[in-house]
């Protein structure tokens, strides 16, 4: 009996054929990559290896072919690496991806995750580092990096103990695929907005090639089509579970490892493309799965004149407050049920006003053939279908039944004017540490 294909969530099942004779067009991601023109350049390099590791060498590692040959979408990069005789090996220790072909060797190396880890740490960890101060990297906080067999986590605490408990938790559950996530999770733990953090280091099995990637590898005789690039880091362990809520999912082990309780605010932080290049709007979800929420569960609801009023509770107006220094443009988006669903403007205080949503008559894709949603007629992204949210609640609750979590989705353009932000600050306390 043949074994089966493991489940995939389908927010992540697209139905595409690559064309052989147009190898390297993108069928998915165009929207990041394309459209939002992300900046995927650092995440990861591949090399041509000047000798093949011997049998031993191999034998350490995690083969990972079959795996990957079994979860991909991609039926060209399958028949590709079949035909290439590709054998794939995970150096979990290392967290670097092997392609041994019979006559050559190419190498994937997680350049994110290092440098990453290199900011925070003396050199790369490859266990469990303990507690080490960030110093100039994060002043006042501590770093501890958590090895696992995805790529491992980076967690931050403030070193005063009454801070870190008070203060929300942020996360950055995709790391790597949502670039400068990690700089908007730093600005608000130095700005005194946070007081711990969870930043997954780790592929989730769909983060694209950039054109540069996929020049080299044809270049030595491996044509990989960039979409769904899931052939490379997996997508699933050896269970056949996604990689992509490690961190929603093990919340319960990160906050033990943390050391503190669960506070009552969560953030979590992730990045989108907007419907246009320069959109600088950020959309706040509250739950769009089950466990649904009901408005008067978020706070004080009327309606008056068609036109629906939600004044948030003293947790969610905290978070709305601190996020709104992102953007002067928010909205909050969550489900009542699976077809009563609420949009929400967050006007000059912290008051929303907004209308119900349908997703069967209101919601439609940004792009043909790829689960991109958005309101057409607001031209604004819609985010309650992503199954992150209800997990990280659904692991919270067990933890603090009070816990509010927000899933916060951040427009490209908006992430970089972060990134300068962030800088800013970095280079005003290295010019006071050194009594300039």
């Amino acid at each position: 009996m043949q074994d089966k294909r493991p489940g995939i969530s389908p927010l992540f099942l697209s139905q595409f054929e690559v064309d052989e004779a147009v190898p390297f067009q993108r069928h998915l991601n165009r929207l990041e990559v394309e459209i939002g023109q992300e900046d995927y350049s650092q995440l990861k390099r591949v090399e041509l290896l000047d000798e093949v590791p011997d049998d031993e060498t191999f034998a350490a590692m995690v083969e990972i072919t079959e795996r990957l040959l079994k979860s991909t979408q991609n039926n060209y990069n399958r028949e590709l690496l079949k035909r290439l005789q590709t054998r794939i090996y995970l150096d979990p220790v290392h967290y670097s991806i092997y392609y041994r072909l019979p006559d050559r060797c190419l190498r994937f190396v997680a350049t994110w995750r290092q440098a990453v880890l290199q900011r925070f740490f003396a050199g790369v960890p490859i266990e469990d580092s303990g507690w080490q101060p960030c110093g100039q990297a994060l002043p006042e906080f501590e770093g501890r990096f958590l090895p696992d067999t995805a790529g491992g986590a980076l967690l931050l605490r403030h070193q005063q103990g009454d801070i870190r408990q008070q203060q929300p938790l942020i996360t950055a559950s995709h790391g790597p695929y949502d670039p400068h996530t990690l700089e908007v999770t730093l600005y608000f733990l130095r700005t005194g907005k946070g007081g711990s953090a969870i930043i997954n280091l780790g592929f989730a099995g769909r983060e694209p090639l950039t054109d540069e990637n996929m020049a080299q590898m044809e270049a030595w005789g491996v044509p990989l089509n960039p979409s769904n690039i899931d052939v490379i880091y997996p997508y699933v362990n050896e269970h056949g579970h996604p990689y992509c809520y490690k961190l929603e999912e093990g919340l319960p082990d990160y906050i033990a490892a943390l050391e503190l309780p669960l506070p009552d605010l969560v953030v979590d932080i992730h990045g989108c493309v907007g419907t246009f290049s320069d959109d600088r709007r950020v959309v706040v979800g509250l739950g769009g799965l089950p466990p649904f929420r009901e408005p008067e569960q978020i706070g004080t609801f009327r309606k008056q004149e068609g036109v629906l009023y939600l004044q948030p509770g003293e947790a969610m107006r905290h978070g709305l407050a601190m996020v709104r220094e992102l953007s002067d443009e928010m909205y909050v988006q969550f489900c009542a049920g699976a077809h009563q669903c609420y949009n929400f403007a967050l006007l000059g205080g912290t008051q929303l006003l907004g209308f119900q949503v349908d997703p069967r008559t209101d919601v439609d894709s940004l792009l043909a053939g790829e689960e991109r949603a958005f309101l057409p007629k607001e031209d604004l992204r819609w985010l309650p279908g992503a199954g992150a949210n209800a997990l990280q609640r659904i692991a919270a609750h067990k933890l603090n039944p009070h816990t509010q979590c927000l899933h916060v989705e951040i427009p490209t353009a908006v992430r970089r004017k972060m990134v300068l932000k962030l800088r800013s600050l970095e280079i005003e306390s290295s010019l006071y540490a050194s009594g300039l």
